[in-house]
């Protein structure tokens, strides 16, 4: 499938009181991830709105296998693995340095009508044209 990959380093804002990367915050590394591999499949956000369509986030899993510290960098790879009803991206956070996993997180979005806000129950022919392109 097609993949992109962004690297991050841990701000001292991002941290709780036990100086680990706050929980809340992994949704902003994914959504920088998420970015990236809209971006290279050519349908973000504005294209989204563009083509009538706005995608929520209707699910998000995490399972947070080892704590992200002050000034680490990782990796964070985004994988779209479903894309012809519903958008499901699949990431995995990585230590730059060691390749270690330190989370495996995936999120499902769906597209919905801008002027109706009915659920479309297959992605919009423009996405699936520019997945098969890369494909």
């Amino acid at each position: 499938m097609i993949s992109a990959e962004v690297t991050i380093q841990a701000q001292f804002y991002d941290l709780d009181p036990m100086q680990v990367v706050w929980h809340g915050n992994y949704a902003r590394y994914l959504e920088q991830a998420r970015c990236a591999l809209l971006d290279r499949i050519g349908y973000n956000y504005p294209e989204m709105a563009e083509s009538g369509f706005m995608w929520p986030i209707v699910d998000m899993q995490l399972k947070y296998v080892r704590p992200i510290r002050f000034a680490q960098t990782v990796r964070v790879t985004a994988t779209l693995v479903e894309y012809e009803n519903r958008l499901r991206i699949d990431y995995r956070i990585r230590d730059a340095g060691s390749g270690e996993v330190l989370t495996k997180a995936r999120t499902i979005q769906l597209a919905v009508a801008i002027g109706t806000e009915e659920l479309a129950f297959e992605s919009p022919a423009i996405l699936i044209e520019k997945v098969k392109a890369l494909l």
